[in-house]
């Protein structure tokens, strides 16, 4: 019994070793299939770790080509800009140094005039009194001579003379009639343009804004383009300010210039048919534009002429003439105003007997400043009178060009005819827009406004309110005053009223003698 139980006990210590030795080789193998398990999955961890890093590099090299790439075409934009207002600077520059050498060129001049002057001032006293001192002696030898006192010397001269006169005052009043009658003519011409003149005056009003409409809202943000890249280049190469709003499907252009508004008006209606809108396509559409409007220009140019039937004129010239297309006062086109003022100015010709042909091409080239006028500074008139005499218009042309505004006064039937279709042109019915309300009440303000000031006797505003003429007492306001108060009366006129080109204020002061012979 003792024996089996050892037997037994021996069995069980057996089995349960052996049992042992198994898990414990189990548990080997499953470590070992976990080590190479965790193995692989470090494996493939780092390489899809590598793979993912690949990756992120590719992607962030990509995104920083693309910043480097804008960061060039903007600092390409910022240099054209740069270089722009540089070219503009240095031609302001070089304008102003001229004006300063012709200033200093002109301040030697004045001096050495002057010192001329001053020579010839001391050599005239200088003759004065040697002439005074040898009609004394003069004098004397003649008393000596003839016997006579001086008084009595003056007396049979004054006789003499006023024998003299009385036969040349006889000759100079025939001379003067006979004159009368050969200007007569001319005289009663002028005065009939002058009262056609005054019949009425023009105002000058600028349009500095164009709307284009979109087809719609979406379009708004492909004309801006990414951070704005395609607006800046259209503003770039056209010098228009593109105002992008809450108005619907519309957008501003706007730029002091007309043919500049034209250009960014053709350009960007362009883009938007075509579609594709970036800035080198903005940039080549431009061009195109612009040689396209500049052919339209001297067609509109050379038809102008052909309607007016002006002829030899310098295609410069006709050029300027299809630029006032594109340019309006008060709504009212100046190219169709010109050729109205033309027509007018034939007409009335016509009627006085005057050169029609001369009449026409002085109307129809009466406004030419207005082409360049935003570009040159000075008045409209004086800007065309310079440019006609550039291309060798005749002087009566010019002097009409420039007379049409009086920014110089009119010597010359043809110039007085010019103010005159200008007025008639500009006050017809239907020309511009004004209410007649507002037209009449600035009138009557422009009155009030010189009536306040102390010693008027009376004002009156002419030229359609272009002249406002101020009678002053004479006995309250002398000469010099009347210049501070023909300043006064302007200032105050500045200040309170708002109106279109400019105002002329003309201080009258004139004294009366009258007596009867009973």
């Amino acid at each position: 019994m003792e024996t089996l139980f050892i037997a037994t006990s021996a069995a069980l210590l057996l089995g349960i070793a052996a049992g042992y030795l198994f898990n414990r080789l189990g548990a080997a193998k499953r470590i070992k299939s976990a080590e190479e398990l965790s193995r692989r999955i470090l494996d493939e961890a780092r390489k899809e770790a590598a793979a993912q890093k690949k990756e992120i590099l590719l992607h962030g090299r990509d995104e920083v080509l693309e910043y480097q790439r804008q960061a060039e075409l903007e600092t390409k934009e910022l240099e054209r800009e740069v270089k722009a207002k540089e070219k503009k600077l240095n031609e302001q520059l070089e304008k102003f140094e001229e004006r300063k050498e012709n200033h200093i060129q002109k301040e030697h001049e004045f001096l050495a005039a002057e010192k001329e002057l001053t020579r010839k001032e001391r050599r005239i006293e200088e003759k004065d009194e040697l002439l005074k001192q040898k009609i004394k002696e003069q004098e004397k030898k003649l008393q000596e001579i003839s016997g006579l006192t001086t008084e009595e010397a003056k007396n049979m001269l004054m006789s003499e003379i006023e024998d003299k006169a009385r036969h040349e005052s006889a000759k100079m009043v025939r001379l003067i009639e006979t004159e009368a009658k050969e200007t007569a003519d001319r005289k009663a011409k002028e005065i009939i343009a002058n009262a056609v003149q005054r019949y009425a005056g023009d105002y000058v009003g600028e349009q500095t804004v164009t709307a284009v409409s979109l087809p719609s809202e979406e379009m708004k943000g492909r004309i801006i383009g990414r951070e704005g890249r395609n607006i800046r280049a259209l503003e770039a190469a056209t010098g228009v300010d593109l105002i992008i709003d809450d108005t619907p499907e519309t957008v501003i252009l706007s730029a002091y210039s007309p043919l500049r508004r034209q250009v960014a008006k053709m350009a960007l209606e362009k883009l938007i048919q075509d579609g594709r809108i970036h800035p080198a396509r903005i940039e080549d559409i431009v061009k195109k534009c612009e040689q396209e409007l500049d052919v339209q220009i001297r067609e509109v140019g050379e038809q102008a002429t052909f309607d007016a039937g002006v002829h030899g004129i310098h295609p410069d010239i006709v050029r300027l003439l299809g630029q006032l297309k594109y340019r309006t006062s008060f709504s009212q086109n100046v190219l169709q105003h010109s050729l109205e003022v033309a027509s007018l100015c034939g007409m009335m010709a016509a009627e006085l007997g005057q050169d029609i042909k001369r009449a026409k091409r002085a109307g129809l080239l009466h406004d030419l400043g207005k082409a360049v006028d935003h570009e040159v500074e000075g008045p409209h008139a004086v800007i065309g009178a310079d440019i006609a005499k550039k291309y060798n218009e005749s002087k009566e042309i010019i002097h009409a060009i420039a007379a049409h505004h009086e920014d110089v006064p009119p010597t010359s039937v043809l110039a007085v005819l010019v103010q005159a279709a200008d007025s008639l042109s500009g006050a017809r019915p239907g020309a511009r827009k004004e209410l007649l309300e507002n037209y009449v009440k600035r009138l009557e303000d422009l009155e009030n406004i010189a009536d306040s000031f102390d010693g008027v006797a009376k004002a009156y505003a002419i030229q359609a309110g272009r002249e406002v003429r101020v009678m002053v007492n004479s006995d309250s306001v002398d000469d010099d005053t009347t210049y501070l108060l023909c300043k006064d009366i302007a200032d105050k006129i500045e200040r309170n009223l708002t109106y279109p080109g400019q105002i002329r204020v003309t201080v009258i002061r004139e004294r009366r003698a009258v007596g009867y012979a009973k």
